[in-house]
């Protein structure tokens, strides 16, 4: 039985020109830029993973990209899950820019084991039209299991970013989604920390048949809301969010397993909690540095995957 498909809709491109065109948060920036309009060739990006799973171990059976996105070959890096497929999405732009229209695709087959991440950190260059926009859509069958943890997004000054994350899910399938955001470049110039104009995320989940499990939507405004305020981001800078959907005897367990706490001295805050309609967890980091977050999100992902799928995180490559 081969991957499965996402759920038929517009095309990739249409479904985001659609999305930027409703989207309240996004009406005050309907302007073009000056140079190559919003979602020319080469600003609208494609890009299609299908996994499988084949003779023990997973296959990456469909690859369809449009630049500037890009994927090579599934390597095999983790030999504690040796049948994981690891591909690294490649934007061979090196950044995102105004006008940028991002369709991600990943689907996998039953049974089937990915790792999917990016060669770098995601970088929002300022913008001065228009906007970025990135949807993403992955679609798990029975049994399947995605580690989806791309590196850290940094938007720039003046940054503009909607993101909408679509899944869809089969009951006995395990997908671990993170997303990990920065201030922005708060080292290179103080206006550069909480300095975006708008960043936009949002993530929504639901069985295979159209059941909804849960919604979640994220907008940053530092301009029309102060950052620095408790119940937002207090004294802390970085945020991280993780996305757990497993079946609940697994969730149970990781639950039972994650620690909370708020160190104000040390500058970090993380916590779980559990997703409605028994569809898993949600486990989400505050804290001063990004290295901080990022090892907070490793321990996470640590005791989901042992729980998950029974093997142990192998130790962090040199270059991660």
């Amino acid at each position: 039985m081969g991957a499965v498909e996402p759920t038929p809709s517009l095309a990739p491109w249409a479904t985001a020109e659609a999305l930027g065109a409703t989207g309240a948060e996004l009406a005050a920036f309907q302007d073009e830029p000056l140079q190559m309009r919003s979602g020319a060739i080469g600003k609208n990006a494609f890009l299609h993973l299908g996994f499988e799973q084949r003779g023990g171990g997973t296959i990456l059976a469909d690859l369809d990209y449009r630049m500037p996105y890009r994927a090579q070959r599934a390597l095999y890096c983790d030999p504690n899950l040796p049948d994981q497929a690891w591909v690294f999405v490649i934007t061979t732009s090196g950044c995102v820019l105004q006008g940028d229209r991002l369709a991600l695709e990943v689907a996998l087959g039953p049974r089937a084991r990915a790792h999917v991440t990016t060669q770098s950190a995601t970088k929002i260059h300022a913008m001065d039209a228009n906007y970025a926009l990135q949807t993403q859509v992955i679609t798990l069958a029975d049994g399947s299991y995605l580690e989806f943890l791309p590196d850290p997004l940094i938007p720039h000054r003046r940054a503009r970013l909607l993101s909408d994350t679509r899944i869809s899910i089969a009951p006995t399938a395990t997908l671990l989604y993170s997303e990990i955001i920065q201030p922005g470049r708060k080292h290179h110039h103080p206006d550069e920390c909480f300095g975006a104009t708008l960043i936009s995320a949002s993530v929504r989940a639901a069985r295979l048949d159209g059941s909804a499990l849960f919604s979640e939507k994220l907008v940053i405004e530092p301009g029309r809301r102060a950052m620095r305020q408790t119940g937002v981001m207090d004294s802390f800078d970085v945020f991280g969010n993780v996305v757990l959907l497993t079946p609940k005897d697994a969730a149970d367990r990781i639950h039972d397993r994650v620690e909370a706490d708020v160190d104000l001295q040390r500058g970090i805050a993380y916590g779980a909690c559990r997703l409605p309609n028994d569809a898993g967890l949600i486990f989400k980091v505050l804290g001063r540095e990004t290295a901080q977050v990022k090892t907070k999100v490793r321990e996470f992902w640590a005791v989901a995957r042992e729980e998950a799928t029974g093997a142990r995180l192998s130790p962090a490559f040199f270059w991660r």
